[in-house]
């Protein structure tokens, strides 16, 4: 058998180092370019709870819609980070690609919308983005054009490295829980469990997103945890319970070096912190450990029927 294994720069780093201010040009591109290809699965795929049916998921090469319906066929649509292409797949066959290059929203949108025409694949879309402060019309986007292979891979990198950890931190907990999945109007990584109680509705207030996307989104009483690409040096890992019980900011959690931030209302972590850490995976357990039970007991969750008995694998 021969081997077709890759050894480019960068691709064995399980942590690898990204420093935000090095790649927030191809960040913020990136980001548009998510929401254009999230929103064509938002189009087409069945409504499921809390917004489930949005995400993208981590892939052996980079990001995909998964398999979406329509009109009798099964269309995806997966960013290739390793041969930087925008894979646009079609199951009676049909294929198309456009590539990641530097290039502006307002290009990437009219391509990704040929391709799909191309293969039959007509799917109007809200073409302006979400969740952000300054939404331009995907049509009107000459601003964001950045695309840095490099950076684009590393990236994935530090998104295949969460994956992994946070699968593993869902693999303990025998409730209602969600997959752990990429939400591109926030380019986020999450993973949410779900104490089974309801939620008071909530507020609302994010920026070009209706509340009652957000109502439905925390309907129920949750505690969530993630990694998002910002925050600090080398991005963020985050914790959150909604509704905030009292005295859940006050819990001691760990390692260290975690804090709760005020202003975002969360437990956070450092990604430069876990990379460098002896234990890269063990540190981010701890915390999405001890930051879960800080929820959880000031919440009154009934653990007992939550976990499995041997919790720490």
């Amino acid at each position: 058998m021969t081997s077709t294994r890759r050894t480019e720069p960068g691709l064995a780093e399980a942590w690898p180092s990204l420093p935000v201010d090095e790649w927030v040009d191809t960040r913020d591109t990136l980001h548009m370019w998510t929401q254009v290809v999230g929103k064509v699965r938002l189009a087409c795929a069945p409504m499921v709870a809390h917004w489930w049916q949005v995400a993208l998921y981590v892939t052996s090469r980079g990001l995909s819609t998964s398999a979406v319906p329509l009109d009798g066929r099964l269309f995806d649509i997966e960013f290739d980070f390793l041969d930087h292409q925008v894979q646009v797949r079609s199951s009676d066959g049909g294929r198309r690609q456009v590539a990641l290059e530097p290039k502006p929203v307002r290009a990437f949108y009219e391509e990704v919308m040929a391709a799909l025409a191309a293969l039959d694949l007509a799917v109007p879309i809200l073409a302006r983005p979400v969740e952000v402060e300054r939404a331009v019309p995907f049509t009107d986007d000459t601003e964001h054009a950045s695309y840095d292979p490099e950076h684009a891979r590393r990236f994935w990198g530090q998104l295949v490295a969460a994956h992994r950890v946070l699968s593993r931190f869902r693999s303990r907990f025998i409730g209602k829980a969600s997959p752990v999945h990429f939400f591109w109007g926030a380019m986020d990584m999450a993973c949410t469990r779900f104490s089974g109680r309801t939620a008071p509705p909530h507020p609302g207030g994010v920026p070009n997103c209706a509340d009652w996307v957000m109502v439905e989104a925390y309907s129920h009483e949750v505690s969530s945890c993630g990694f998002w690409p910002g925050g600090s040096s080398e991005g963020t890992f985050y914790s959150y319970a909604y509704p905030e019980p009292v005295d859940y900011a006050t819990r001691p959690v760990r390692p260290r070096s975690a804090r709760y931030d005020d202003a975002l209302g969360e437990f956070v972590l450092p990604y430069e912190t876990v990379r460098t850490s002896r234990d890269p995976e063990g540190t981010l357990l701890e915390f999405l450990q001890s930051t879960y039970e800080a929820a959880a007991n000031t919440g009154g969750w009934d653990r007992g029927s939550l976990e499995f008995r041997d919790a720490h694998d």
